[in-house]
């Protein structure tokens, strides 16, 4: 009875021995985080480093801008360039056609394309996913080709040279991916939710706002994100359909093809801000979209 309680305890005192040893992650898992931290830095720097450097010349004195080597921490910070770009004119009124062009284009996309997404996501239906390539095929037609028509159309229908045209045209462009993102998130939102809500008393209508609608903001954030800087940077349409009624990226192109390089990097910059500006603004539907897919 002694050699096995001896036993036993000795059996039990490895076991234990063995339950308190710390489990150490494997070498490939290490490496494997190591390399997922260091492409998510090196992507980091591959996006803010141009940023950077864009904002550094802006803010430069004219005298300053053709150095070389460019010092990554400016000694000098000036904003006569901006200021002289700001002010020049045409800009400013551009600038605001550019904001309601892009706000425009945004509310019709999300209003269009939102139901199509929630449609695709929820109800089964012949040709489905006949529907979702077609939509997607849509941006397979070169713009060139769209421009001229619709410019003749535009005319006839008495709205060229106007801010609707090209919200209409940036409206069409951004459609296709609108319709794709949200169907997605809807996807991802369990059905079952709203049913639970309309046993409580809620209708379709009240259940998909007050269940659905919530929990698909971070969706909708990354497609309004999308629709606006596509259409605020988008150039070709907004030339071949304005002739006065100019966006900030059809004056630039207009404008500064000849001026010296100062102004163009104050220009990049005043194209830059607006959309880093939306961006922080919805970042946290982005963030609360990341957090959920992370988990």
């Amino acid at each position: 009875m002694s050699a096995t309680a001896e036993a036993i305890g000795a059996e039990a005192a490895a076991g234990e021995h063995i339950t308190l040893r710390p489990r150490r992650p494997g070498r490939r898992r290490i490496v494997g985080r190591g390399l997922l931290y260091l492409a998510a830095v090196v992507l980091a720097i591959w996006v803010l480093l141009p940023i950077y450097l864009i904002t550094v010349v802006a803010f430069s004195p004219t005298e300053l801008v053709y150095d070389y080597p460019r010092r990554l921490i400016p000694e000098q910070v000036s904003t006569e360039t901006v200021d002289f770009f700001v002010n020049s004119t045409g800009v400013l009124a551009a600038l605001r056609r550019s904001v309601i062009v892009a706000v425009v284009s945004l509310v019709l996309s999300t209003l269009i394309g939102a139901p199509a997404g929630y449609a695709i996501a929820r109800y089964a239906f012949r040709g489905r996913n006949a529907f979702r390539v077609l939509i997607l095929s849509t941006r397979a037609f070169p713009i060139v080709i769209l421009s001229i028509p619709l410019a003749v159309t535009f005319i006839e229908w008495g709205i060229y040279d106007s801010l609707f045209s090209v919200a209409l045209m940036h409206t069409a462009l951004a459609l296709p991916f609108t319709v794709l993102i949200t169907s997605s998130i809807f996807v991802s939102v369990p059905r079952d939710l709203e049913e639970a809500a309309q046993t409580l008393g809620c209708t379709p209508l009240t259940a998909f706002i007050r269940v659905t609608l919530p929990l698909a903001l971070p969706g909708l954030a990354a497609a309004s994100i999308f629709t606006f800087v596509l259409s605020w940077n988008e150039v070709f349409a907004a030339v071949i359909l304005t002739l006065r009624e100019r966006t900030l990226p059809a004056l630039v192109l207009q404008s500064l093809t000849e001026s010296p390089a100062p102004f163009r990097f104050a220009a990049a910059w005043a194209m830059l801000v607006p959309s880093l500006i939306i961006i922080f603004i919805i970042r946290r539907y982005l963030l609360g979209l990341w957090g959920r897919v992370s988990r």
